[in-house]
């Protein structure tokens, strides 16, 4: 059984962080390499919710919330979506919010009218709102959203952001770790089923990890 560990992918986030620096401020990705998967099986196929120690980005959010709710969620920094909007809005106009925000959260009250209304639009998208319980405080929450990467893998190769360049090493290799240890748990045989792992930049090279 293989154990990564932070110290380990340090230096290997460090080599992909001398790649040319360029006009644009580059993600740092994690390439990971399954093998011996049947992902034609639905139940093979990995969706994941990650949540990494360091957070990297800057998602704009979107809550369904009214009153106090929505106060505090403005407050934290997130959009406030009136859920008086789900009783005019047609599929056009969903499919244009969608677009709008990168991630969801909503009263928890309102997630049925939410399913009712916009069920069809969000969830092939993987964008279904996180609930927030009535009474909760919605700020750790959206950080907590702040700080998830989503892994939807139908390939037996995919890509998975945990930085930016600019980023401490080590921060990105702790998220790397967090997004590894999260895959190997999630996969039949665990690292038997890992081929390979590589780090690179959005226009670097690939530097392998394992």
């Amino acid at each position: 059984m293989i154990e990564i560990e932070t110290e380990e992918i340090v230096e290997t986030v460090e080599k992909a962080l001398e790649s040319k620096d360029r006009r644009f401020t580059e993600s740092v990705d994690l390439c990971i390499n399954l093998k011996n998967v049947d992902l034609k099986q639905p139940k093979n196929r990995l969706n994941l919710d990650v949540i990494l120690p360091n957070s990297f980005r800057e998602p704009k959010i979107g809550v369904f919330a009214s009153g106090e709710m929505a106060l505090k969620a403005k407050e934290a920094g997130a959009e406030v979506i009136d859920p008086e909007e789900l009783k005019r809005m047609d599929k056009r106009s969903a499919k244009g919010m969608v677009k709008r925000y990168d991630l969801f959260a909503a009263d928890a009250a309102l997630m049925p009218q939410i399913g009712r209304s916009l069920g069809t639009v969000l969830g092939p998208r993987g964008k279904m709102p996180v609930p927030i319980p009535p009474g909760t405080d919605p700020g750790p929450i959206l950080e907590r959203l702040r700080r998830t990467v989503s892994i939807r893998s139908k390939a037996p190769t995919f890509w998975v952001s945990v930085g930016r360049k600019g980023m401490d090493a080590r921060a990105i290799a702790e998220n790397a770790v967090a997004v590894i240890k999260a895959v190997e748990s999630h996969l039949e045989r665990g690292w038997q089923n890992i081929a390979s792992i590589y780090v690179k930049t959005t226009m670097g090279h690939a530097v392998r990890v394992v």
